[in-house]
């Protein structure tokens, strides 16, 4: 039994029951593969759900406002996911007159969509002839044929592309392609996999010279950079308080924050104070300032680790871009804010 029959057959054995299994729809599956996007599927699936149920055609996505899509996504971080998957939407939808498109060279075209998605969605929607590359694929394959090229080196990434698509089945692509991603996530583990019951052990290398824990090989990551953020969050006497929207490029781009002083060190109440003086959005004369976390919230992200402190700013009045603290919960927020809105329960 050659490498994708063994794959495909433990896949019709093991598979575990997702909804977007049950379609061929490329909305769902496109749907699907942004959400589990750097997501696990316990994770995705109740985001995934919830879209379905909200959005149930690309039509009804991309009439949706911005900040609908952008709170509905909130939590799951990354949220250019979002912004690339609503602005595609209104391009089907205006631009495509509502046709999803039908190849792996249309898909790439679709913003947010790169090789892997347009792979996926091609081969199990179309059954086009076209190879997944996936975290789970590259540790399958690097561990089966004992390939030791990174796998997020610009050689690594033609290497295993060449590989995956030399190995595709002729028919069935699709279900080959949910296999061997599916092998990976639940067999083939990242640590501790189960070795000693995995059907592709006779012809795996990696197992046979002992180097399963040593494959996928990875180049090492950029440093990670510290950064301090204070937020400032004002509170008026008559329930007012302040959110500002970001609007530059960057991960939180469109979402809502409360007004934010970033600094190299982590600052105690004078510098917050000083700050404060230079600030038209409050009267400097009348108000008191007291910090809610006396532990710095260490938010960690893929390329920086945010330290982060929220100040109470209680004043008489603010200024007119002030909103309402009972409509706090109807703003797109990181998931920072968002954990500290529900905490503070305005």
């Amino acid at each position: 039994m050659i490498f994708n029959n063994i794959l495909t057959n433990w896949y019709s054995i093991h598979k575990r029951d997702l909804p977007w299994r049950e379609t061929k729809n490329p909305y769902f599956i496109w749907l699907s593969e942004i959400i589990l996007q750097q997501t696990q599927i316990k994770q995705g699936l109740p985001y995934y759900e919830t879209f379905i149920s909200k959005f149930p055609t690309v039509k009804d996505l991309a009439e949706a406002k911005e900040s609908d899509v952008l709170k509905l996504w909130q939590g799951l971080g990354y949220y250019s996911r979002a912004r690339n998957l609503h602005y595609s939407a209104k391009y089907i939808s205006s631009i495509l007159n509502g046709q999803f498109p039908k190849n792996y060279k249309e898909l790439l075209k679709l913003k947010g969509v790169g090789d892997y998605t347009a792979s996926a969605i091609a081969s199990i929607c179309y059954n086009e002839s076209t190879a997944v590359v996936d975290g789970n694929v590259y540790r399958v394959l690097s561990r089966y044929f004992n390939i030791e090229t990174p796998i997020n080196s610009t050689k690594g990434i033609k290497e295993f592309k060449i590989l995956a698509q030399q190995l595709l089945p002729k028919s069935n692509i699709g279900d080959y392609n949910q296999a061997i991603m599916e092998f990976g996530a639940m067999q083939c583990k990242p640590t501790n996999p189960n070795c000693k019951e995995c059907p592709l052990q006779d012809g795996c290398k990696a197992f046979a010279l002992n180097k399963i824990s040593h494959l996928p090989s990875k180049l090492k990551k950029t440093k990670v950079s510290k950064k301090h953020f204070n937020f400032l969050v004002f509170l008026s006497n008559d329930g007012k308080t302040i959110l500002e929207k970001r609007t530059k490029k960057g991960i939180w781009q469109n979402l809502y924050q409360f007004p934010l002083i970033e600094s190299k060190k982590s600052l105690a109440i004078n510098g917050i104070k000083r700050q404060l003086e230079n600030t038209s959005l409050i009267n400097i004369e009348n108000y008191s300032v007291s910090l809610y976390n006396e532990k710095e919230i260490i938010h960690k992200l893929s390329h920086q680790h945010l330290h982060t402190k929220f100040w109470i700013v209680e004043t008489e009045s603010l200024s007119k871009n002030s909103i309402d603290t009972a409509d706090i919960k109807t703003y797109p927020v990181p998931i920072l804010i968002g954990n500290f809105i529900e905490q503070f329960n305005f």
